[in-house]
């Protein structure tokens, strides 16, 4: 008998309610997971959440790149944006370039982008990584392509709000720079968290497991979403349960 929902369908459902609120959601490249939790909060939003996937051509409005996806930003414009890393510590730091004392790296990544600039500009940064080993929660990155936090004198209107991982979801307390978590997905536990984390982080006496899917989700997600998504991502819209 399979499961009722997969891993992947919990991490949208996570992110539909993480994005609750929002007027305008954009999704990076090579983000299939975050684009479609995305263009699932626009149909429950009934079409009132604006939605842009880079890399898609019918669900992207912006007709200059990123361009205008940077001027948005900085106009107070995106609600809502996702990085990851191939490293984050427990100060929200991100690390997109490498491996190694820079420059002499011992391995290469694509590098930063713009991500400490979207990083400090939009309201709710939610840092989404499957993976979530020592390998990627590490004490402190090697290199800080963008950091989680600035000095009271930097103007800062953006920040990490939320960490998602395959694990649990985090919360991110600005003043105290820690993670807090606030839900371990069905099936994994607290000590297997903890086991893969390379940085402390705060906790309650009972961390909960985290919702699974409504029905309703799971019903738009395979019989509407999984379409929509498959224009940009198709190996990934075939992936999703029928």
């Amino acid at each position: 008998m399979s499961a009722p929902y997969t891993p992947t369908e919990l991490l949208i459902a996570v992110i539909v309610r993480l994005l609750e609120g929002c007027r305008h959601v954009v999704t990076g490249a090579s983000s299939p997971i975050p684009g479609a939790a995305a263009l699932l909060a626009r149909k429950i939003s009934g079409g009132t959440l604006r939605v842009n996937v880079l890399g898609s051509t019918r669900n992207n409005t912006f007709t200059n790149g990123g361009v205008e996806l940077f001027d948005l930003a900085a106009q107070g414009r995106i609600d809502a944006f996702f990085l990851g890393g191939g490293q984050i510590d427990g100060e929200g730091n991100i690390n997109l370039v490498g491996v190694g004392a820079y420059p002499d790296l011992d391995v290469r990544w694509p590098g930063s982008f713009g991500s400490s600039y979207l990083y400090f500009l939009v309201p709710k940064v939610i840092l989404f990584r499957e993976e979530h080993t020592r390998r990627v929660m590490v004490p402190k990155v090697d290199f800080v392509s963008a950091p989680g936090v600035s000095s009271p004198n930097t103007y800062r209107p953006g920040g990490p709000s939320k960490m998602l991982t395959g694990l649990g979801l985090f919360g991110f307390d600005r003043s105290r720079k820690r993670f807090r978590l606030e839900s371990v997905h069905p099936g994994h536990t607290l000590e297997e968290i903890l086991d893969n984390t390379g940085f402390e982080f705060d906790r309650g006496p009972q961390v909960p497991f985290t919702p699974p899917p409504e029905a309703r989700i799971l019903e738009l997600l395979r019989h509407g979403i999984r379409s929509e998504i498959a224009e940009a991502y198709p190996r990934f819209a075939a992936s999703l349960a029928d």
